[in-house]
């Protein structure tokens, strides 16, 4: 009983680290303290497993995970009202960081503004960033409010709005512990001698090349296990020649750990494998059912289903004809001239971040997954014979 009970402790810490990989104790104080008590055995599963770091302390916990691919950009940070960070905000955010690594203990948001507008002035950078409109001020704001999300300021006295209407001020603390775990890179940046970002971002991420078979296929098992945990589904077509032929010989075996110390159960078909979440707690993006969006993605998703692939266009009156007809119980203004752009946009967006669809340039086609979404025929029984 009590090796059960630990058991499902240490499951509990992983999969608190795998949703949220960095825990404070001013917010996640009990998934804290129970990553802690399993320390050891987190960090052996994890470096077998996939080569992730944990680190952790009286103040906070840090998994530092790696993506699984450098061009996915259908996971965006999101600001409070769930709307996606572009690059203006991405921009400052990292400016942001780079000013509070030199800040005092405390510093205030307009003491954070004029750093941020002096750094974002240099010139080698090619950002124009002035704060002079309010989309500008909702941007930093966006920012500052992701980093009392995550811990790294806190805040003391005033109102982010308050600036927004250039009315007042806000005092932070500024907590160095959380912000010095927050780069995940393998290498230092000031290592990197790249100048292109793409390149940049290469160099930061890159891994030591195995040189033997054996630390080969340890490295690949790592890739495969760290996909297969963040990635809604891994396609064998999405993987080289060994990385496929692994994972086919291999499946059982690594999708077997997986779920033993997650609790996340295989779905294994003919075009890949997922590793689904029974209590739909370790995404974050999920396949609505409600409200006219839910409703929106799900008739998409039926309709790519049956198709397989469809244009843009034919897809914009898919959404106005379904608007129509299900007008009553759509919120307001889904019928409006234009409206089936967003509705579509949103519901495309939901679906390739679930890995369900492909977007190409005028067209969207269907993943194999999203296969489970589509509708069945009816079957048709002859009146008074019982069903068996």
């Amino acid at each position: 009983m009590i090796r059960d009970e630990e058991l499902a402790q240490r499951r509990a810490a992983l999969r608190a680290l795998l949703s949220k990989p960095l825990l404070t104790a001013e917010a996640d104080a009990d998934r804290l303290v129970l990553v802690r008590r399993h320390l050891t055995e987190l960090r052996d599963w994890l470096s077998r497993e996939t080569g992730w770091r944990l680190l952790a302390d009286s103040e906070t916990a840090r998994l530092f995970k790696t993506a699984p691919s450098l061009s996915d950009a259908t996971h965006p940070a999101r600001g409070r009202a769930g709307e996606p960070f572009g690059r203006r905000r991405y921009v400052v955010l990292c400016l942001s960081l780079a000013v509070l690594e030199r800040a005092d203990a405390q510093t205030t948001l307009g003491r954070l503004a004029e750093e941020v507008l002096n750094a974002a002035a240099e010139p080698e950078l090619g950002f124009a960033f002035t704060l002079e409109s309010r989309a500008e001020r909702a941007d930093l704001v966006a920012v500052v409010r992701m980093l009392l999300g995550w811990g790294v300021l806190r805040r003391v006295s005033g109102d982010e709005d308050a600036y927004l209407s250039a009315t007042g001020d806000v005092l932070y603390d500024v907590r160095r512990p959380v912000l010095a775990t927050l780069l995940t890179g393998a290498r230092g940046p000031s290592t990197v001698g790249a100048t292109a970002f793409e390149e940049r971002l290469a160099e930061l991420t890159a891994e030591p090349v195995a040189d033997t078979d054996d630390l080969r296929n340890q490295a690949m098992r790592r890739r495969l296990t760290r996909r297969l945990l963040e990635d809604p589904v891994v396609y064998y077509d999405d993987l080289d020649e060994a990385e496929r032929a692994y994972l086919v010989s291999q499946r059982q075996a690594i999708t077997r750990r997986i779920e033993e110390a997650t609790g996340l159960l295989p779905e294994i078909r003919a075009e890949g494998v997922a590793m689904v979440d029974p209590d739909d707690e370790l995404t974050d993006v999920r396949m609505p059912e409600q409200r006219t969006d839910g409703h929106v993605t799900l008739l998409v998703a039926e309709h790519l289903a049956a198709h397989g692939e469809a244009g843009t266009d034919e897809l914009h009156a898919f959404v106005r004809q379904a608007a129509v007809a299900h007008s009553a119980f759509w919120r307001k203004g889904v019928t409006d001239p234009g409206a089936e752009v967003e509705l579509l946009a949103d519901a495309l967006d939901r679906l390739a971040a679930l890995r369900l669809i492909e977007i190409r340039p005028g067209r969207v086609r269907g993943l194999p997954a999203i296969n489970r979404y589509a509708l069945e025929e009816p079957t048709i029984r002859e009146p008074g014979k019982a069903r068996r």
